[in-house]
């Protein structure tokens, strides 16, 4: 099992770096840092885990429910309801204080237990997990494979849906029930409905459709706890020569992030080779944070994992990490547009997991 994987993966990555025990957090937004180290995937309220170097975990959640699931879904691991699971914590911390111990991730951490952090016996570790959870083991690859295959196919779902007249929310409504009926443990979603004023996408907000609008859409499906994404606009109708011009700008971009993802250079790197393509067309303020958060992301146990692409972060692209490159923006005369393909970075290149055609799709008004 990928989680019996993951958790001898940790187990030696502790033992070779000295850790004696971790102490990762998880919430109903964010739960990458937990499910890693307990394969537990938490729905609801906060939860603490401790796990030793010698493989004992101890996860603490504050919600009854989930205590009775993490029984079921973990039975490897000790379940403890604790409402107030911070103090649980802090009393098993002080039982191991003579230990070196690591927390993550550091910028959630209850503030109690991040003021701590900088205590010679409980070290911000983040960077330790963030490296674990970017460079992937085959299995967790495989699994993110399974879950572009159903984000195409969720994709032409949702295309099918798209016509005049109908609301946003019936499209997602659609796209979800393809996913939750195909085994999908999750799908993060945000929908765009309009012409040039929309600056980015939302959850539905009940717009109807209608001729001449472009319709942007992320879905990120969940197949074992992975995510992968899938960016791509259609337009109701016969696209305008303006927003056929724009998507080939976007596709000049996405493809050339593609061309430089590769074992060894930065997600700087990648980002960049993406945005010389809109400064090259005069689009270069719409690379900047008033109109684009990420030219991508990385793709794992959360829908926007590290590492971001952006031009001012240096992390190293290696062989085994997944990510989407996507230069989602806004365009001024269009509006916002986006495209995006996840990729599984090899040695010499990368391998594309996403199958739908890189094209501004028109359907029927």
């Amino acid at each position: 099992m990928i989680a019996d994987e993951r958790r001898e993966r940790l187990i030696e990555a502790m033992q070779e770096a000295g850790i004696d025990a971790l102490l990762v957090y998880g919430n109903n937004w964010q739960g990458d840092y937990l499910r890693y180290a307990t394969d537990f995937g938490i729905i609801e309220g906060q939860a603490l885990a401790l796990m030793r170097s010698d493989g004992h975990v101890t996860l603490y959640v504050d919600s009854p429910l989930e205590a009775d699931r993490a029984a079921l879904d973990c039975p490897g691991i000790e379940i403890v309801h604790a409402p107030d699971f911070v103090a649980e914590a802090e009393r098993a911390l002080d039982r191991l204080r003579n230990q070196r111990i690591g927390a993550a991730p550091q910028r959630l951490l209850p503030r109690r237990l991040a003021a701590r952090t900088g205590d010679r016996t409980l070290t911000d570790q983040t960077a330790f997990v963030d490296r674990l959870l970017m460079n992937k083991l085959d299995s967790e690859i495989a699994a993110i494979r399974k879950a572009a295959k159903l984000a195409d196919e969720g994709y032409t779902v949702f295309m099918q849906a798209a016509r005049a007249g109908r609301a946003d929310y019936e499209l997602v409504a659609e796209a979800e029930a393809f996913f939750r009926a195909h085994g999908v443990d999750d799908n993060f979603q945000i929908i765009g409905v309009g012409g040039a004023m929309p600056r980015t996408s939302t959850p539905p907000s009940g717009r109807r459709l209608k001729r001449g609008d472009m319709v942007t859409t992320e879905l990120t499906p969940c197949v074992d706890g992975y995510y992968a994404q899938i960016c791509r606009t259609l337009v109701i109708g016969d696209a305008s020569p303006e927003q056929k011009a724009a998507h080939a700008l976007w596709r000049e971009s996405m493809e050339a992030g593609i061309a430089t993802v590769r074992d060894g250079v930065t997600a700087a790197d990648i980002a960049k080779a993406e945005n010389d393509v809109f400064r090259r067309h005069g689009m270069g303020q719409y690379t900047t944070s008033e109109y684009t958060r990420v030219r991508g992301h990385g793709m794992g146990l959360f829908a926007d994992s590290k590492p971001h692409l952006l031009e001012d972060v240096t992390t190293r692209i290696d062989a085994g990490m997944a990510l989407i490159v996507h230069p989602n923006t806004y365009h001024p005369v269009v509006g916002y547009m986006v495209l995006g393909d996840g990729v599984a970075v090899t040695k010499d290149g990368c391998e594309v997991l996403t199958g739908t055609a890189r094209e501004l799709f028109s359907v029927r008004g």
